[in-house]
């Protein structure tokens, strides 16, 4: 059966649409929902029936690990244990917000929750929908992104439905998300806390609170095979459906180095899309291809929340390939870099390199 969608407004939203959801939640149902970050996909996170159903509808790994959402502060002591006093600072700075936590799962939290792990990862949304949900179902509710697994994360409620129809009960349509990323996930359980995923959260603001924060070089990669300490870890995700390289270095030898790839890319009889900064679009003017703009990359925010719709878009253009430029600097910008690097599952181009493209092609865009 089709999956049931109810409009409702995103500031105030109507009481009924959300009674109507929660008795899915506590009936054992899935509710996709928004967010601050992305849309969720919504169960009770102490029922592993209802739990295991998010899986089954997304087509995700039992090893990649669930965020369980709460409507206050002081929830935590329900789904978590032995927690450390910096919680409650960290909380009281960032919560409600786009800040996951990695604490000692409490029991009652079914361990499939957090992929077999004894840690558990939980937030506070910062979306008056996700607000209203959490506190009429009474229930902790554990939701990853209301997305197949490994797809561009969804910000609307129509990107839900392009995935999820048929697969979900309901989607509470609120819009679209204001980030347009997932949340900062940081693990307060290993020695030091270290941050596990870059998200909505910039770790600058992160290390006021918690100055020996770790912040690892490159992004973390869990294997397949890994029972993951956070989600969103796998070396492919948030990918599109086409072919992703990401293509760093100078503009001028970017766009040089582009154009021999679209070039090449249309000889072999397949289309390409390119996803690009605004200030660079000049460059890339004359170039045969789909292109997508980024906004400008002095913006962060706006291309944050931008960045999954703009994958989708191209999708939706049947390109084989896209081709996609990504911002510089800090804050938000981390984030983004980690997106576009596992929506390419790696695959980095730098312009300033000897690149034989033919063969690049080749291992991209194999022969039908």
């Amino acid at each position: 059966m089709p999956t049931e969608l109810i409009h409702v407004d995103p500031q105030h939203p109507a009481v009924e649409g959300i009674v109507r959801a929660a008795g899915i939640i506590k009936a054992g149902g899935l509710v996709a929902f928004p967010t601050e970050t992305v849309y969720g996909l919504g169960a009770n996170a102490l029922d592993a029936t209802a739990v295991a159903r998010i899986f089954e509808a997304k087509q995700r790994p039992l090893t990649d690990p669930l965020i369980v959402h709460l409507a206050q502060v002081a929830q935590v002591h329900e789904v978590a244990a032995n927690i450390p006093d910096i919680v409650h600072r960290l909380a009281a700075r960032f919560w409600p917000g786009p800040l996951t936590l990695i604490l000692h799962r409490a029991a009652k939290v079914p361990a499939s929750v957090s992929a077999g792990r004894d840690t558990v990862a939980v937030r506070v949304p910062a979306h008056a929908v996700a607000h209203a949900l959490l506190v009429d179902c009474g229930l902790p509710i554990a939701a990853p992104s209301a997305n197949l697994f490994s797809r561009p994360s969804p910000t609307t409620a129509q990107h839900v439905l392009e995935d999820l129809d048929g697969r979900v009960d309901l989607v509470l349509d609120g819009g679209s998300t204001t980030i347009g990323l997932e949340s900062t996930v940081i693990d307060l359980t290993a020695a030091s806390p270290i941050l596990l995923r870059p998200g909505g959260l910039p770790p600058e603001a992160l290390r006021e609170i918690l100055p020996e924060l770790r912040i690892p070089e490159a992004p973390r990669i869990s294997a397949d095979d890994e029972h993951a300490a956070s989600p969103g870890t796998l070396l492919k995700h948030y990918s599109p459906r086409a072919a992703l390289l990401l293509l760093r270095g100078e503009a001028d030898a970017a766009q040089r180095l582009a154009s021999d790839i679209v070039e090449q890319t249309r000889q072999r009889g397949r289309t390409i899309g390119l996803l690009i900064p605004a200030e660079e679009a000049g460059l890339y003017g004359g170039l045969s291809a789909a292109f997508a703009s980024l906004g400008e990359s002095d913006d962060l925010p706006a291309v944050a929340r931008v960045l999954f719709t703009r994958l989708r878009d191209l999708d939706k253009r049947k390109v084989d390939l896209i081709l996609a430029r990504e911002p510089a600097g800090g804050g938000l910008g981390l984030a983004i870099r980690d997106r576009l690097f596992r929506a390419a599952e790696g695959r980095i181009i730098d312009a300033g390199a000897s690149l034989d493209v033919a063969k690049l092609l080749e291992a991209v865009l194999p022969a039908d």
